[in-house]
């Protein structure tokens, strides 16, 4: 439960354990707090950059993630976006100095944490490369995005109770939906960390142990971005979804959007080119 902070720099990870790769953003706003970086065409990396503080998450880096996801959110250029922090912390959780002395009244007439939906709302796909600790609000931003790769030294949890209050940016409803009850009361009732190899089983993320979980982050990335966007914006959609409709309004939703495709140059293209045995040419329109 706390807030994510990003930055931007142009050609190097600046942090411990970073990655480096080269950059050609057509943006001109500079971040102060993550990293961004395009390691392959159509992909965006986004690295926190917090490396003493643990890439811990405050209020001030909100407008920072904001915009620096959707900016490449918007940009035609890109298709699919990578979040991830350095090898010891993706993020070690919220900046409890912020937020420890508010009040009730602040909290609710400010409406605190109402924009943490910011990732959930982006049209193009968000995956999470975790390594090290993903504690409170970091396992809560990585649970946003839409795939979620952990490397073997990850470490998550929502470990709130230890503080005297519970997850608020999406952990309980989330995790809920994604392990079951169980799991879910367990992690939030003890706040107790799990290894990358149980959040696995438990079917939160796929654990990389061969390579970097950013190189692998980068592959399904650019994999994705190879493809027609239309219909990839599509299948996120339908995905997301099924979280929030029943089985028969969720199958109805799915088949309007896969009638929808057919209006689409990439549907004629992509069905075009495999009768012809011959790559397709998306123009994503």
């Amino acid at each position: 439960m706390s807030f994510l902070a990003f930055s931007r720099s142009t050609l190097r990870h600046i942090s411990s354990g970073a990655r480096s790769f080269s950059t050609s953003l057509h943006v001109s706003r500079e971040y102060a707090n993550v990293l961004v970086s395009r390691p392959n065409p159509g992909v965006v990396l986004i690295t926190l950059n917090r490396p003493k503080a643990l890439n811990a998450l405050n209020a001030a880096h909100v407008q920072d993630i904001s915009d620096a996801l959707k900016e490449a959110d918007e940009d035609a250029s890109v298709g699919a976006m990578i979040l991830t922090g350095s090898e010891r912390a993706f993020a070690a959780g919220a900046d409890i100095k912020e937020m420890k002395d508010k009040s009730f009244a602040e909290a609710y007439t400010t409406n605190f944490l109402a924009n943490w939906e910011v990732i959930a709302k982006l049209k193009k796909p968000v995956v999470a490369a975790v390594s090290g600790y993903a504690l409170g609000g970091g396992l809560e931003l990585a649970l946003q995005a839409d795939i979620l790769l952990a490397a073997p030294s990850a470490q998550l949890g929502q470990p709130e109770i230890n503080l005297g209050t519970i997850p608020g940016g999406g952990g309980t409803q989330r995790l809920a939906r994604l392990i079951g009850k169980s799991h879910t009361m367990e992690l939030v009732l003890t706040g107790r960390m799990i290894s990358a190899d149980e959040a696995e089983s438990w079917g939160i993320a796929r654990v990389v142990r061969d390579g970097s979980v950013v190189d692998e982050a980068v592959n399904v990335a650019s994999e994705i971005a190879s493809k027609g966007r239309v219909a990839v914006n599509a299948g996120k959609e339908a995905v997301n979804a099924a979280f929030e409709m029943s089985l028969a309004e969720g199958l109805r939703f799915e088949k309007r959007l896969f009638h929808a495709l057919f209006a689409t140059k990439d549907q004629k293209e992509g069905m075009a080119a495999f009768a012809e045995k011959r790559r397709a040419e998306w123009t994503h329109s």
